[in-house]
């Protein structure tokens, strides 16, 4: 589980868990020279696996360039022996926000422009909300929230002064609804989207796009040992929660979700000029996602009659500036 259009989401793109605290940025010198002027820059985080690869891999087979970050840019080696200079490979915690700036800058100096920003480093977990603690369910938030929000400010100056991009935010079909044993990841996940919504009503008026991506299980380590973080379990959850855990772990290898395949949907959605503001992405999130819309639907209706009797008799409806 990695796991409706809006007006406000803009015209179609204009294409003219450790060492925290620590950024390195790599010393490759301006390799613009080798493309055009336009050639279209993508910097994504995490992309060294899974999906941040697999968008990586498209563009840079595409022509364009990209700038990946990772924990450990060595990474990237294989990557760049394959296409050299288009790839700037940068050594970033995305939970260090202090450092994102600086991987802009990087970017901007090394290639002079971006145009689409990917915001996909982060991990999963499971838990239940007794057996994740604090400064677990503060990670899931640094991961998923407070990484991309700092990488979004520090390249909306330079989307703005252009008056083109996008910005795609890697959520869930988890960042919609939610089931017991994954609360801490959903958790980074909403607020991703809800902060995400919003942002994609302040930008659209520059020309900026905002895609938000919602994947159900795609074949990534994701799921993997040692990379998929769980909680410690108490025995009381285990009717609870025990078949969540063992269906994430058995996941591994399993997953019916190609990540080329989503690489190809996300490129495709960008360049549309009716994309959606979310995009669910896999089968399975597609059919998760309408279920989940269609309850809590239903559920408006049931009681909204009850709902609205909560308003005092007879004020006007209020006037609202969205």
């Amino acid at each position: 589980m990695t796991t409706d259009g809006t007006a406000t989401n803009g015209n179609a793109m204009n294409t003219g868990t450790t060492n925290t605290g620590t950024t390195n940025i790599s010393t490759t010198t301006n390799s613009a020279s080798t493309t055009t002027a336009n050639t279209k820059t993508w910097l994504i985080t995490g992309a060294s696996s899974g999906l941040g690869l697999a968008l990586a891999e498209a563009a840079l087979q595409a022509g364009e360039r990209v700038v990946g970050t990772a924990r450990r840019a060595d990474r990237f080696d294989a990557l760049r022996e394959r296409y050299g200079e288009r790839l700037l490979p940068v050594e970033h915690d995305v939970r260090d926000t202090a450092g994102a700036a600086a991987v802009v800058d990087q970017a901007l100096d090394t290639f002079g422009r971006i145009d689409v920003l990917v915001n996909n480093a982060g991990a999963g977990q499971v838990g239940t909300a007794e057996e994740i603690g604090d400064a677990a369910l503060r990670d899931m938030l640094d991961q998923h929230l407070f990484g991309p929000a700092a990488y979004v400010r520090a390249v909306l100056p330079h989307l703005r002064a252009r008056g083109a991009g996008a910005i795609v935010q890697m959520s869930s079909q988890g960042g919609r609804m939610s089931f017991p044993a994954v609360g801490s990841y959903s958790a980074g996940k909403f607020a991703l989207e809800g902060w995400s919504e919003a942002l994609a009503g302040e930008v659209a008026p520059f020309g900026v796009r905002v895609l938000i991506v919602e994947p159900s299980r795609f074949r990534t380590a994701f799921n993997a040992d040692g990379v998929l973080h769980t909680a410690a379990a108490d025995p009381a959850y285990d009717a609870v929660a025990g078949a969540v855990r063992a269906n994430m772990a058995e996941a591994h290898g399993s997953q019916e979700g190609d990540p080329a395949r989503a690489a190809v949907v996300v490129r495709r959605v960008l360049v549309a000029p009716d994309a959606p503001l979310r995009q669910p992405h896999g089968a399975e999130a597609v059919r998760n996602l309408r279920r989940a819309y269609a309850y809590a639907a239903d559920d408006v209706e049931k009681w909204a009659s009850a709902s609205a009797s909560a308003d005092f008799p007879g004020v006007p409806a209020a006037v609202r500036a969205f």
